[in-house]
């Protein structure tokens, strides 16, 4: 019974850890996305929609969007078994004590991206698949026809800021390899802290725009000033040096993507 157990949590680990990998890939897609919008080009919305809908519309599109749902919904459960779990014990056998809150509302939120990817991810491979900007306007709309519905989608941008910035920080003070069980050896170590600095970093900043976006969308009553990440993306590029700017951040989706990719391999579950 114990050994079949053992298996089972092995295979559910690999499957988690797959998620992690997945992740990467759409991360990289949207890095891919966001640069052709830095250009002027692209028939794609750059962000989770987009990148979906590029793999569905390539060759066995299907079934890699089924092992998305499938690394996605693993990897959901998996932090959703963290969050009743609870955090572990500390390095000398103590208990985490009121870091236990924390660590299962962090845990939770995890749950909730990676279960919402896993269910966009079943859309599109069933041939549906909505537009996230419009899923986005939609939310906005109905949160502003509720009593203090403006205050509410502020509250949502300032989140939404607030996890940007949250971002940045983990980024830029290397708190990203707590992550990690271990960094590779050598040049690899070193890339692979490096793409974890800027893909934080630079993550963050595009966060943050879309937080900025729902307070205007707030500010202005209007639902459809509350982009998501394709929108925030596009705002950057109609700044003044723009392109470049653009260019920049779709280099560190780029980056968090190559960083997902180590995670799948050395991150602590």
């Amino acid at each position: 019974m114990s050994g079949t157990t053992t298996h089972a949590e092995h295979g559910w680990e690999l499957a988690a850890r797959a998620g992690y990998a997945v992740s990467g890939v759409l991360h990289v897609l949207i890095g891919v996305l966001a640069l052709q919008v830095a250009v002027g080009g692209g028939s794609q919305q750059a962000d989770q929609s987009g990148a979906l809908g590029t793999v569905a519309s390539t060759p066995f599109g299907g079934a890699v969007l089924w092992f998305f749902v499938v690394a996605f919904a693993a990897l959901g459960a998996w932090e959703v078994a963290k969050a009743v779990r609870g955090a572990p014990p500390t390095s000398d056998g103590g208990a985490q004590g009121g870091r236990t809150t924390g660590w299962r509302a962090k845990a939770a939120g995890r749950a909730l991206v990676y279960l919402a990817l896993a269910a966009a991810s079943f859309a599109y491979a069933r041939g549906g698949g909505a537009s996230s900007e419009q899923q986005t306007a939609d939310l906005t709309s109905r949160l502003m026809s509720a009593p203090g519905g403006r205050v509410l989608v502020a509250l949502v941008g300032l989140a939404i800021v607030g996890v940007g910035a949250y971002h940045v920080v983990k980024g830029w003070k290397k708190k990203f390899l707590a992550d990690l069980h271990r960094l590779p050896s050598g040049t690899a170590g070193r890339v692979v802290e490096r793409l974890g600095v800027w893909g934080y970093v630079l993550k963050g900043v595009a966060l943050g725009v879309v937080g900025v976006l729902f307070v205007v969308a707030a500010a202005k009553a209007d639902p459809q000033a509350a982009g998501g990440l394709d929108q925030a993306l596009h705002t950057l590029r109609d700044q003044p040096g723009g392109p470049f700017l653009l260019g920049f951040v779709a280099l560190g989706f780029v980056a968090y993507g190559g960083y997902a990719f180590a995670r799948a391999r050395y991150g602590r579950l």
